[in-house]
């Protein structure tokens, strides 16, 4: 028996009618693109969020978690933006269910997970995801559309705007592979991405800054990409084919550095999956540097934890570094020759000792698989 159906049967005194499994996920490169109709280039890590459920005949929902002592319960669905913290996430994914016109009864609920809270690696789709697949038991619609349904879980029951990449990546994602997504027509690709057997490691550094995205500034940007589509002309700023010409046509300095950024973003993923379909993985690495550069710079969502991180990086050897997420906090990526991965992890420690930063962690990304049933 899991974790999770032992906790669940620990808490609501029988077991759960199943078990199912949902995974973070870490952006090798491509971001604040997927809610301009671009491309974004993922993988499923092995961490994952693990829900033990059972549905209720009464309509009442009854959710507790492994990791938050918060107590959730409700006699019937709650309306959008009426639940906090946590729960907010399996009571959307009900909500996003029920709106669709498909089954959304009463739920007993119980999430284990080991997506460490507040890095930025998509712990809440996945909880969102689980919880869909749950609900759906034994007739689950299409991953690609439960990926639909967690984004408008996110965006319309808990308010956070968020594009759908980081759902996609969770019910999408192939073991040894990057889910290479146009996040306009959902049509993926899975490109082969196993670092490991090109002698390399994709080390993830846990800055351990605040990850906050709901406080209005992640929602700026996309408000400003929205707006300098609208003055371009365009459906969305992944149609922008002329750089200089479009940045000419805008009004002012800070539009025309987030139009840049998502042109040239986009661009860095489409060399980005050509060179790991040509078996270049290596050479991915200048591509997250450049990548960083404009998210610091152009798009202004790094912190001073992340710039320490991703310089200390480069400095010990890395390949190539960047800031990963949606930003103002949570991890940094490095890709690193395997034998230099200590190396490099060490250099980031003395560095934060040296600026007085809380200790980081570190682990490799191991490109994993998608959301799945495990009992």
């Amino acid at each position: 028996m899991s974790a999770a159906a032992r906790g669940f049967r620990a808490v609501f005194g029988y077991d759960p009618a199943g078990v199912w499994r949902a995974p973070g996920r870490i952006n090798v490169i491509g971001e604040h693109t997927d809610y301009n109709d671009g491309f974004v280039l993922p993988v499923a890590l092995p961490h994952a969020v693990t829900v033990a459920a059972a549905p209720r005949a009464d309509g009442r929902l009854r959710f507790r978690s492994a990791q938050d002592p918060e107590v959730f319960e409700a006699a019937a669905l709650p309306a959008p933006g009426t639940v906090a913290g946590w729960a907010a996430y399996p009571a959307g994914a009900l909500w996003a269910l029920a709106d669709a016109g498909l089954p959304a009864g009463g739920l007993d609920l119980y999430a284990d997970g080991t997506i460490p809270s507040g890095a930025g690696l998509s712990s809440s789709a996945a909880l969102v995801c689980a919880t869909l697949l749950a609900v759906a038991g034994d007739a689950p619609p299409a991953p690609e559309e439960t990926a639909r349904l967690a984004q408008r879980a996110e965006n319309d029951f808990v308010g956070m705007p968020c594009g759908i990449m980081d759902q996609s990546a969770s019910m999408l994602s192939r073991e040894g592979h990057a889910l290479f997504l146009d996040t306009r027509t959902l049509v993926a690709e899975h490109v082969p991405f196993d670092p490991a057997a090109h002698g390399l490691t994709l080390l993830v550094v846990d800055t351990r800054a605040p990850h906050r995205l709901v406080d209005g500034a992640y929602a700026e940007r996309r408000r400003g990409c929205e707006e300098a589509a609208r003055l371009l002309g365009v459906p969305a700023l992944r149609d922008v084919t002329d750089l200089p010409g479009a940045l000419a046509a805008l009004p002012d300095d800070r539009t025309r550095r987030r139009v840049r950024h998502v042109v040239t973003e986009n661009a860095r993923v489409l060399e980005a999956v050509d060179l790991l379909r040509a078996g270049a993985v290596a050479e991915v690495g200048p591509l997250l540097t450049a990548s960083h550069a404009s998210l610091r710079d152009d798009y202004e969502v790094s912190v001073p934890e992340v710039d320490t991180a991703v310089d200390a990086a480069l400095a010990a050897g890395a390949l190539g570094a960047r800031i990963t997420g949606g930003g103002f906090g949570g991890c940094v990526i490095a890709l690193v020759d395997a034998d230099r991965a200590d190396a490099v992890a060490d250099a980031v420690r003395d560095a934060y000792k040296e600026r007085g930063f809380t200790a980081p962690a570190f682990f490799a990304a191991v490109p994993s698989p998608g959301a799945r049933r495990l009992s």
